[in-house]
């Protein structure tokens, strides 16, 4: 009896196969590339290095086609020129339901009604004017302190720390007090917590998306989203936390979520707000850091502002830094901008060309490979060049071509239409922040030889990338600049 049911469902899962495999490509639709491997396509190709992939389908097919993907099958788009015919279609094309399929995977959460305008709105109420300057100010208090607690004041000597440990630290503890609310007195020791907890949950993350986990592993994510539920549990019920963070639950309460799914809902929030910022600071300090000239040209900038008796949080106009975070983000933000398909629906390119898509399949826009390394965008898009957003005459460069024609979406790092990132500018500012302080120390590679670190492929698709390793650095007060680290 026992192998009759075996052979039946051996049976069973070839015809699904069969079934999944029969798919053809219709004179209307992108060129269609199924891999050999029934089902599951090229889901291994794409999870374990997707830019590599898509830069090889983009030379076999072009700017568009069709993949399977474990059973799914997901059209990637690479014109940039034609984006906004996958941004601007909010009737044919769903951004939620994925989002919904990862926030469940990843966090275990299911909002009875998840509106993601309503959230984005009351983002925008807290991270705008009035609200967003004493948040930076909140942020800058919080970051200067912590750093304080790393380098003693009467201490002169050298620290030996990795850059990524350092920066991802530093910005997270800093973000968790800001938006999160925690322990003042002693700089924060619940965060030191929660972040040590995190980066247990930080390091499974794309494996949860994907739903890749050994049993090990199942263990452990598990552990640890359990941990960081208990650690999460009470923020946004007190005035410690945000009143950005404290609307939200509300907003969460009328929404119909129940205490569990609010605490759950805490930890998504602690992800979408501290998960990049980290990880850019460390990107923008590596390059500076094996760069002296860009280095130089940051230092100098900022040295002008401080003449000027501007102060540490204030936003005076800095645009060689803006120009080296902005290339910096080209290099190594990489989300995916990914649409459910509701119904069927003709894709208009900018070339006139109209391809059909069918319901139930995906659209992919990754920008990491079009626009931001297009080689007929950017000259050798693989260098790092602080000054690539500049124009001659020292002003913003907003201007950059494909095909003859001025591109609207040339650097994507923040996504794009309605998934964009509200928390832009806080994040911009945490960063510039970061940097600033950082600056007050005499920071340099143990290896004067060092380069940046190599990129983790298995990173791609979850906003910055993160390094394979780190890069190792040794820091110290300068003398004169020890009151104005811990006074400013």
């Amino acid at each position: 009896m026992l192998w009759t049911v075996l052979v039946l469902l051996l049976v069973s899962s070839l015809l699904l196969l069969l079934l999944f495999s029969r798919r053809s490509r219709s004179n209307r639709e992108p060129p269609l590339d199924k891999g050999a491997i029934p089902w599951l396509g090229h889901a291994l190709e794409f999870g374990r290095d997707a830019a590599s992939f898509v830069t090889g389908m983009k030379k076999k097919h072009g700017d568009i086609f069709t993949v399977r993907v474990a059973g799914r099958y997901v059209t990637v788009l690479l014109d940039p020129h034609s984006f906004d015919a996958v941004l601007q279609d909010r009737g044919s094309l769903d951004f939620s339901r994925y989002a919904q399929v990862l926030m469940d995977r990843i966090f275990k959460l299911r909002l009875p009604k998840y509106n993601p305008g309503e959230e984005k709105a009351i983002m925008r109420t807290h991270f705008q004017g009035d609200s967003l300057a004493a948040l930076n100010a909140t942020m800058l208090a919080n970051l200067q302190a912590l750093l304080a607690s790393e380098v003693a004041p009467n201490r002169t000597d050298w620290k030996r720390d990795g850059l990524f440990s350092l920066c991802y630290s530093l910005l997270f503890r800093a973000g968790f007090l800001t938006l999160f609310g925690g322990e003042q007195n002693n700089n924060g020791s619940d965060a030191g917590l929660v972040y040590k907890e995190y980066r247990t949950f930080d390091r499974l993350l794309t494996k949860m998306a994907r739903t890749t986990l050994n049993s090990g592993e199942k263990k452990t994510a598990g552990g640890v989203r359990e941990r960081l539920w208990r650690l999460l549990s009470l923020k946004g019920l007190s005035g410690e936390s945000s009143p950005w963070l404290r609307q939200y639950r509300r907003h969460l309460l009328r929404e119909g979520a129940d205490g569990d799914a609010q605490t759950r809902a805490m930890l998504l929030q602690l992800w979408a707000t501290q998960g990049n910022v980290g990880p850019a600071a460390f990107w923008l300090l590596a390059f500076l850091l094996t760069h002296p000239e860009a280095m130089a040209a940051v230092r100098r900038e900022f040295g002008r502002a401080a003449q000027g008796g501007n102060r540490l949080e204030q936003q005076q106009p800095t645009p060689v830094f803006d120009s080296a975070l902005e290339e910096t983000l080209r290099l190594t933000a990489a989300p995916f901008i990914t649409r459910e398909v509701l119904q069927d629906k003709t894709l208009r390119m900018a070339t006139g060309h109209e391809y059909r898509l069918r319901r139930g399949d995906r659209v992919c826009l990754f920008p990491l490979v079009s626009p931001q390394m297009d080689p007929e965008i950017y000259q050798e898009p693989e260098k790092f060049k602080y000054n690539r957003f500049l124009n001659s005459d020292g002003t913003p460069k907003r201007e950059f071509y494909k095909g003859g024609q001025r591109l609207k979406y040339y650097t994507m790092p923040w996504g794009a239409g309605a998934n964009g990132c509200v928390g832009k500018p806080f994040a911009i500012n945490a960063i510039r922040l970061v940097f600033l302080v950082v600056s007050r120390l005499d920071v340099e590679p143990c290896d004067p030889a060092s380069g940046v670190p190599a990129m983790d492929p298995g990173r791609y698709g979850f906003g910055m990338v993160q390094p394979v390793g780190d890069l190792p650095i040794r820091y110290k007060v300068k003398i004169h600049n020890i009151l104005s680290i811990l006074t400013q």
